[in-house]
Order: structure tokens, then C-alpha cells, then sequence
């Protein structure tokens, strides 16, 4: 494990239990005491945490999420398809991040890159997003460039809907968009639990050069209630959970899959 996947695994730990040891630490991550507070050190002088004596604490940061963020049974699935999507992503790229907990995960993982926080004239890396939680998220990190739609905010999701962030998304060409979704079926494609969050990752994929589906491998094979027909999806990215049978569907349908490695 690498340092910005350590850093990323103490922010997990963070967010599921609002603190952490270095003890813990040392045992969960396989490292020494002395490299457990270098990180929580790390983390403190970028605002990420609280340091505490033997620890931290997740405190007040700009990264704490509703309760449904916290209780996620798949957040290693995300957080391995979240360092899968951020290889894919070079320094100085414009990307496009709509909401949810898998694109969640993506920004902490940018979070702890270090070649995006080397120092720079230009930003290290622009991100256009609907999700009030990741502008936050990321609008601490001074070499990070952040473009919030507008729109009216979903208090389930914290994301900016409406025909308000459907202009916004007109007036900018992105890289790589990065859309999470509920359900996701060969032959259906893609589909999210409200409409309005559907038509605005339909946008946002609109305009970007290429667009990357974000879902953990439960939720192939389930529906939810919108679709977005109005854009193709091809590229997925989730977890080695996925099947051979899924896998061969897929490619059926000329969807290209990433399958994030374990870590």
C-alpha cells in the first residue's frame, strides 16, 4: 500500500467511526507507529482531520457526509474503484464528478494524490461538479480548481438539480466524466433512483471526451427508476465482485469494463 492509498484508508476509518488510534492503524494497514503519525500529521496540516493525543478525530472537516454515507457495506468496492478511476486520470485534466458514494470516494482518493498537490502556477487539476459534499470535499486543497453547477440541492443525495445546472454544464468541455449510478444492466444501461439526478450525469457526460460509469459490482444486474437513454454509456468501471457471466454480457453489448484490482 502506497502512501495515498494509506492516507485514503485513514479517511475511511474516519469517516465509519468519527476517530481513530494509531494503534489501529498499525494493525489495519500493516505499518509503524511511526508511520501512522506522519500520516495523521500529514492529514492535520491539509485541514483533513483533528489530531489528537494517540490519534484523531474526524471533528468538524469539510469531508463529513450524511449518516448514509458513513454506513456503507461496500466502501472497500468504492474505494478500490475509486484509485482504479484516479489512474486514469494525469495532472492538469478537467473532469466532471457527479454525486453519490463511489464518486465520493473518487475526490477523497484526489484528495491524497501528491503529484496534485505539488506546488504549481496552474491548477493541478479542475473539477466540475454537482455535489455540494465534494466541492467541499476539495475546495480546501489550494491547487485543486472547483466548478459547482447550480441548481436546487437534493437533500438525500446533496446534489444540485435542475434546469439551473443543466445550463451551467452547457458552458464547459470536460476531459473525463466520472458518473455514479444505482443500477446498471447490459441491455438497459445505466439508471439512477431520481430523474432529476439522471438528467443532470446525462449532461455532464454529454460533455466530456470520454465518460466513465462508476459502480460497485452490486449493483449490476438491479434497475432503478430513471434512465438515461440520451447518452451511450461504454465504459465501466467496478470490482473484482463482478462475474465472468456479467463480464461476457457486457462485452456483448459494447461496454468496456475496468475491473479495480484488490488492494
Amino acid at each position: 500500500m502506497n502512501r495515498t492509498e494509506r492516507l485514503a484508508a485513514i479517511l475511511d476509518i474516519l469517516a465509519a467511526d468519527g476517530q481513530v488510534e494509531v494503534e489501529e492503524i498499525v494493525g489495519k494497514l500493516g505499518v509503524s507507529p511511526a508511520t501512522a503519525r506522519r500520516d495523521l500529521d500529514s492529514l492535520a496540516n491539509e485541514r483533513l482531520l483533528t489530531r489528537t493525543r494517540g490519534g484523531a478525530t474526524s471533528g468538524s472537516v469539510s469531508y463529513e457526509l450524511p449518516g448514509r454515507y458513513n454506513r456503507d457495506d461496500h466502501a472497500r468496492q468504492k474505494h478500490q474503484i475509486a484509485l482504479a478511476a484516479s489512474a486514469l486520470i494525469p495532472k492538469g485534466a478537467v473532469i466532471g464528478l457527479c454525486g453519490g458514494t463511489t464518486s465520493t470516494a473518487l475526490a477523497q482518493v484526489l484528495s491524497t494524490r501528491e503529484d496534485l498537490m505539488e506546488p504549481s502556477n496552474r491548477p493541478t487539476l479542475t473539477v466540475v461538479t454537482n455535489a455540494i459534499n465534494i466541492a467541499a470535499q476539495l475546495a480546501i486543497r489550494p491547487n485543486l480548481k472547483i466548478m459547482v453547477t447550480g441548481g436546487i440541492v437534493n437533500a438525500r443525495s446533496y446534489e444540485l438539480v435542475g434546469p439551473y445546472a443543466d445550463s451551467i454544464l452547457q458552458k464547459v468541455a470536460l476531459d473525463i466524466a466520472f458518473i455514479g449510478v444505482n443500477g446498471i444492466e447490459p441491455g438497459t444501461g445505466p439508471t439512477i433512483n431520481d430523474e432529476g439526478e439522471a438528467s443532470v450525469n446525462s449532461r455532464m457526460a454529454r460533455r466530456a471526451s470520454e465518460a466513465y460509469m462508476l459502480a460497485d459490482s452490486s449493483k449490476i444486474g438491479k434497475r432503478a427508476f430513471a434512465t438515461m437513454e440520451d447518452h451511450r454509456f461504454h465504459k465501466l468501471i467496478t470490482d473484482s465482485g463482478v462475474t465472468a457471466e456479467q463480464l461476457a454480457a457486457f462485452t456483448d453489448a459494447g461496454t468496456e469494463v475496468i475491473v479495480a484490482p484488490d488492494v
